[in-house]
């Protein structure tokens, strides 16, 4: 069973910097669109950013700017590069990998904090 595992998250303060990762623990074929999402305490998932296989990149607004998100197609490695963080930003945040054929992976989650 494929299993996408994120790293990179942790506390940091205001302003920081945090790069997550994430990699499939087996070989996923015809991987299309790979994207990051986060959920904070009783909210709803909310889109970050998506990258698609040629790297045409989609950011939420209130990470542009701020955020950047890469792909390796050679290893299926997505991240997300993260700076100038502020406390809103707390929150889960889980990678989403598509394949061509419809279906999709998600991660299991890591816990990003900003506070001082």
């Amino acid at each position: 069973q494929v299993q996408l595992v994120e790293s990179g998250g942790g506390l940091v303060q205001p302003g920081g910097s945090l790069r997550l990762s994430c990699a499939p623990s087996t070989n996923i074929f015809s991987i299309s669109a790979m994207g990051w999402y986060r959920q904070a305490p009783g909210k709803q998932r909310d889109l970050v950013a998506t990258i698609s296989r040629s790297g045409s990149t989609n950011y939420a607004d209130s990470v542009k700017g701020r955020f950047t998100i890469s792909r390796d197609n050679a290893k299926n490695t997505v991240y997300l590069s993260m700076n100038s963080l502020k406390p809103e930003d707390t929150a889960v945040y889980y990678c989403k990998t598509s394949t061509t054929f419809g279906g999709y992976y998600w991660g299991q989650g890591t816990q990003v904090t900003v506070s001082s």
